[in-house]
């Protein structure tokens, strides 16, 4: 799978994309760009609440892989994204308590691959991630899950807290990883889960942090001072996994 199957370029075909249903991910526009179709494809962009970036020309040309962009690049996803209430409902025909992972603007296609992996063989019912400063699925992460994806779904949403407070309504109990927290082997992490990783460098934004019932630190042993983020949410996810077993 080339990258090149999910660039899309050119006025008609960005159109045509968000027309025929494609998710797009994001949108590169040529800054200050006012004509009529690229007017249409922004209007599109924020019916479909695509995150637009306004880019030079230069970007653009180097983005491009046909050099026919036309002032207009979209990204198109890899994969489809599934619902909220579709992985709940996983959850539900298997009969499981729910057990999600949410990412809080996971920016390195490897990690975000990679933890798709782990969300599968840990038995995670579904991922999800925000629209915003974070990467969406793209064909790294298609790679990287190493065909996880066809088989976990991920789901985008706008407002990673709101969507703790919904799922809260839903039973969930959320536990975020984060340093300074009560060591995972003394939290109950058993029953209906949500378990909330934050990004490589900041780890979990205040707001998602504060919407969290528990917070989970690894305790380490080590001389350097945190894991990776895939590697984190490895660790906590057999926690959990080990907790419902017993």
């Amino acid at each position: 799978m080339g990258y090149q199957e999910f660039t899309i370029e050119g006025r008609n075909a960005v159109i045509e994309a968000f027309r025929s249903g494609k998710t797009i991910d994001k949108l590169y526009v040529l800054d200050g760009c006012q004509d009529g179709p690229i007017m249409t494809i922004k209007r599109e962009a924020k019916k479909h609440d695509t995150l637009i970036k306004f880019v030079a020309k230069e970007r653009l040309d180097q983005l491009s892989e046909t050099g026919k962009h036309q002032g207009v690049i979209a990204m198109a996803a890899a994969y489809e994204y599934a619902e909220v209430d579709d992985i709940l409902k996983a959850a539900k025909e298997k009969g499981e308590p729910p057990f999600l992972i949410l990412l809080d603007n996971i920016e390195d296609p490897h990690n975000l691959g990679a933890i798709i992996r782990t969300a599968n063989l840990a038995g995670a019912h579904g991922v999800i991630i925000p629209k915003n400063r974070a990467v969406g699925l793209t064909a790294t992460v298609a790679r990287t899950s190493a065909g996880a994806l066809n088989y976990t779904p991920v789901a985008k949403v706008t407002n990673l807290a709101k969507t703790i407070e919904d799922l809260k309504k839903e039973g969930l109990w959320f536990v975020c990883a984060d340093m300074g927290g009560t060591r995972m082997y003394d939290l109950d992490l058993k029953g209906p889960i949500g378990l909330v990783i934050g990004n490589e460098g900041e780890g979990v934004g205040r707001l998602v942090k504060e919407k969290c019932d528990m917070i989970a630190s690894i305790p380490m042993k080590g001389d350097i001072d945190s894991l990776n983020a895939s590697v984190a949410a490895g660790v906590l996810s057999y926690e959990i996994v080990r907790q419902r077993l017993q």
